[in-house]
């Protein structure tokens, strides 16, 4: 289970990463969000945290650092959503993908 679930958040950030470079619907998210100049970090952020979950298949140190630091980034992305009142179902991905992240970081803290 905790490798299907690796395999799902890594593909799903390495998409959401590559897509803010790609796309222009991603920027003008984060300028909705009055937060356009964190766009590039965030998703060079969400780029590494993928990248890290797959080396951390081999690494497990990786694998916490990268679950709980993608676990953080979608709960601060949560929080943000709620903040600027987009309402439960808007915010619902972001913190299920936290939720996601936690999971893999608490399973991989009890196999360390």
């Amino acid at each position: 289970m905790e490798i299907i679930a690796i395999w799902l958040s890594s593909i799903s950030f390495f998409f959401f990463g590559i897509t803010y470079f790609t796309s222009h619907y991603l920027k003008d998210e984060f300028k909705r969000y009055g937060l356009a100049k964190f766009g590039p970090l965030t998703a060079t952020l969400q780029i590494l945290g993928a990248l890290g979950l797959l080396v951390g298949l081999k690494v497990p140190l990786i694998l916490s650092v990268a679950s709980g630091g993608l676990a953080l980034l979608m709960l601060l992305g949560f929080g943000v959503r709620m903040k600027i009142r987009d309402g439960f179902w808007l915010s619902l991905p972001s913190f299920l993908f936290a939720l996601l992240n936690g999971f893999i970081l608490y399973n991989s803290l009890q196999t360390s």
